[in-house]
């Protein structure tokens, strides 16, 4: 699989990263979060893959999650809920995302970038 990265143009962090992956040299996909939003079956292997909660692949600063008031409904959520709205809208989605073969790295760290570029 080639790297992929799922970003959203106008956000600086987003920037930021793929700057920081041009610079590597590395190959990858580019991919726009709204115009292609993550289905739930590849929020689901993502998660799996990353490790983490699936909490942590929610906005939480965005514009879209405050006024969905998902602050205190996101803990009570099972795992198929919280991908099931989250492929509803790719502004929910916590970007960017860096996924590879072996990792998926959500937001942006130069140093979680380096460890699995």
């Amino acid at each position: 699989m080639k790297t992929l990265f799922i970003q959203y143009p106008k956000c600086t962090t987003c920037k930021k990263a793929l700057n920081y992956i041009k610079e590597k040299g590395v190959e990858f996909e580019d991919r726009h979060i709204v115009e292609n939003a993550p289905t739930q079956e590849e929020l689901k292997m993502w998660i799996e893959k990353s490790g983490l909660e699936f909490k942590k692949f929610f906005n939480t600063s965005g514009k879209l999650y405050k006024e969905m008031e998902l602050k205190n409904k996101v803990k009570n959520m099972t795992l198929e809920e919280a991908t099931a709205l989250l492929a509803t809208n790719g502004m929910l989605v916590k970007r960017p995302l860096l996924i590879t073969d072996d990792a998926v790295v959500v937001g942006f760290k130069a140093e979680a970038y380096d460890e699995v570029l």
